[in-house]
């Protein structure tokens, strides 16, 4: 059809399981046509380029390869203002607040690994576990290492130390991150971290597995860093306390250095370059979408370009049966200035909520 294509990739995937081959083969064959990349991390930006063969022919040495031009890194953002710390309530109480899937992925191992050896070094120290699940309405879910969490809690006896609270929608993290000092995840592979930078917004001190792009995310001087292991996680929720219970954390410093690293506008003004470069770059015709899609190999390439062959012909058939000039177009005048006030209105409306 002609449209130009921006892919946007969130998550990192491997390279050894035959889930992950496919999903990668497949990935190839989607991404030798599109115009951009858009990566939220250099860590992710890599693996995608080794997963979807981002390569091209080197101009000055055509025995080498080069990354193609077109792959972007772009992080995530936040709404800072929805994150505001509260002022520390006077207690000797170090509340830990751990927010993931409970699932093997987010190193919940590690967290009942840890936790127990935890609580047992540090009589002041407390656990709030809340589960999530990505889904259309962002509501929470239990997740399968929720018994492997129960279990340990009924072994050591720590029902009175580590407060499990389920199931939580995305609007009420902010209520819960407020109930800690320091954010820990346990997370063994993760491209970005959105959780983390909320968590730093609000003004916890975070402890995090250095894995994917998370050492991309914050300054050292806000997070604490450990192998996802076992005596190294110990190790560094261990400094993590230290510098929490001597107060050299400061959460509200914290907060507005988040808010200076990362905002909504601009992400969308870098985003706006990308669309903005792909629509003045030259288009590709049909013979350069099939060269390119034979170079998936000998089996894939002849499937793919018969695929995308018989999608060009039943285009064509549509564009004859029901032509372009006899479908009626939305036309609607772009006004800025209006957008922006209806944005205004609805973040401060948003505000208003958080607050109350």
């Amino acid at each position: 059809m002609g449209i130009r294509t921006v892919f946007t990739d969130h998550s990192l995937f491997g390279f050894e399981d035959a889930a992950s081959i496919l999903t990668n083969k497949l990935l190839v064959g989607t991404l030798k046509n599109v115009d951009a990349v858009i990566c939220v991390s250099h860590t992710g930006r890599e693996n995608t380029v080794l997963r979807g063969e981002l390569f091209e022919p080197d101009p000055q040495d055509s025995s080498k390869l080069v990354v193609r031009q077109n792959v972007y890194v772009i992080p995530n953002a936040l709404i800072a203002d929805n994150f505001k710390p509260v002022p520390p309530k006077p207690t000797d109480i170090i509340t830990i607040v751990v927010l993931s899937r409970l699932a093997y992925r987010k190193g919940i191992d590690l967290l009942v690994a840890t936790a127990p050896r935890i609580c047992a070094a540090f009589p002041t120290v407390r656990f709030v576990v809340e589960s999530t699940k990505e889904t259309t309405n962002k509501q929470g879910g239990d997740g399968p290492k929720l018994i492997d969490l129960l279990q340990m809690r009924e072994k050591h006896l720590l029902q009175d130390r580590i407060e499990l609270l389920g199931p939580v929608r995305h609007s009420d993290v902010r209520s819960v991150l407020h109930k800690g000092a320091i954010f820990m995840n346990t997370s063994l592979t993760e491209s970005f971290g959105i959780a983390i930078l909320e968590a730093a917004c609000a003004g916890l001190y975070v402890v995090s597995t250095r894995v994917g792009g998370v050492p991309e995310i914050l300054p050292k001087d806000m997070i604490s860093f450990a192998e996802p292991e076992e005596d190294d996680v110990f190790r560094a929720m261990s400094e993590a306390i230290g510098i929490v219970a001597a107060g050299k954390h400061d959460p509200q410093k914290a907060h507005e250095r988040v808010k200076t690293f990362y905002n909504w506008e601009d992400v969308a003004a870098r985003t706006e370059k990308v669309y903005d470069a792909v629509i003045k770059s030259p288009q590709m015709d049909l013979w350069e979408r099939m060269r390119r899609t034979m170079q998936l190999g000998p089996f894939a390439g002849p499937i793919y370009t018969m695929i995308l062959v018989v999608d060009c012909l039943f285009f064509l058939f549509l564009e004859w049966w029901m032509p372009r000039e006899d479908l009626d177009y939305v036309r609607v005048h772009w006004n800025p200035k209006k957008f922006k006030e209806l944005a205004e209105q609805e973040r401060q409306k948003t505000v208003r909520d958080v607050s109350s």
